[in-house]
């Protein structure tokens, strides 16, 4: 059993999953799960894998829900304080979806205390443009970004947990692991963060300010000496075939590794295959020793 907790950060909570001993690997999720996305990949990796803590973002899952704009800076300010809140350093990041983003944000930010990142299906870089979406994924971003008709898609409708969600996990979720998932976002208000997130894509050149921050951040991450590794599987959603060989011209020292079919939501698809590159990784050279 994994043991559930609470940490005050910045004057509310922050709820997290915590087992193990030694260098901490922090798991970050993103829209519009929680720290339950890798309840099947922790206990699949060894106890030589070190403290493994899976926290739920601000505003998500089990965490506090203060009255903020829930956008990219806001959870990178929470994650920070989160990190700082239990004392870690020599961190190694997991991290899916928007998780990667913070991540690869706060190991530009903060190289001395990140050992190394592993990552997958989440936003890299900024989309260039709408003609990179397909016809179906363009109409969909398009309308969630527009004023009334998000707010009715995510708040009213809960397109994300309602519709999403379940259409992009090639399995069936069953009847409580839905309700895992949908219980912290019972009314409108407390699905204000994910109406955030998808407004937050950066697409032809907006938010600049989120644009900016993915693409300093992967520069930092192209020259840092920190251990990477890339988890893809095919075909993927937000890392296809393309943006994984575009991940290795630029980032000659990332490890890449294959765990199969899967779209986007890949620790649902791919626990097993999940836990076992990760614990490969981690026995590579390069990774501070265990310590009890």
């Amino acid at each position: 059993m994994i043991a559930g907790h609470d940490v005050r950060v910045l004057g509310t909570t922050m709820h997290y999953q915590d087992v193990g001993s030694g260098p901490p690997t922090v798991f970050l999720h993103g829209n519009p799960t929680s720290s339950f996305l890798w309840r099947r990949v922790l206990p699949a990796l060894p106890t030589s894998a070190g403290r493994l803590i899976a926290v739920d973002l601000i505003g998500m899952g089990r965490s506090g829900k203060p009255d903020i704009a829930y956008r990219l800076a806001d959870h990178i300010r929470y994650v920070e304080a989160f990190v700082d809140a239990l004392g870690l350093t020599e961190i190694t990041f997991v991290a899916h979806d928007w998780g990667v983003a913070i991540s690869l944000d706060y190991l530009r930010r903060h190289p001395d205390r990140v050992r190394g990142l592993a990552f997958m299906e989440g936003h890299v870089r900024p989309i260039s443009g709408w003609a990179d979406f397909d016809p179906g994924g363009r109409a969909v971003f398009a309308d969630l970004r527009t004023p009334g008709l998000g707010e009715r898609m995510v708040l009213t409708e809960n397109f994300f947990l309602d519709t999403l969600l379940p259409a992009a996990i090639n399995r069936t979720l069953t009847a409580q692991e839905w309700a895992a998932y949908r219980d912290p976002y019972p009314d409108p208000v407390s699905r204000r963060p994910l109406l955030a997130w998808a407004r937050e894509i950066p697409i032809a050149g907006q938010p600049p300010e989120v644009a900016a921050t993915l693409t300093e951040a992967w520069d930092h991450f192209a020259e840092s000496s920190v251990r990477k590794l890339l988890i893809n599987a095919h075909p993927g959603a937000v890392l296809d075939a393309d943006a994984v060989a575009w991940c290795r011209r630029t980032v000659p020292d990332l490890r890449v590794a294959d765990v199969g079919a899967g779209a986007h939501f890949l620790p649902e698809e791919r626990p097993t295959e999940i836990a076992e590159a990760l614990a490969r990784w981690f026995a590579r050279p390069g990774r501070p020793p265990r310590t009890t």
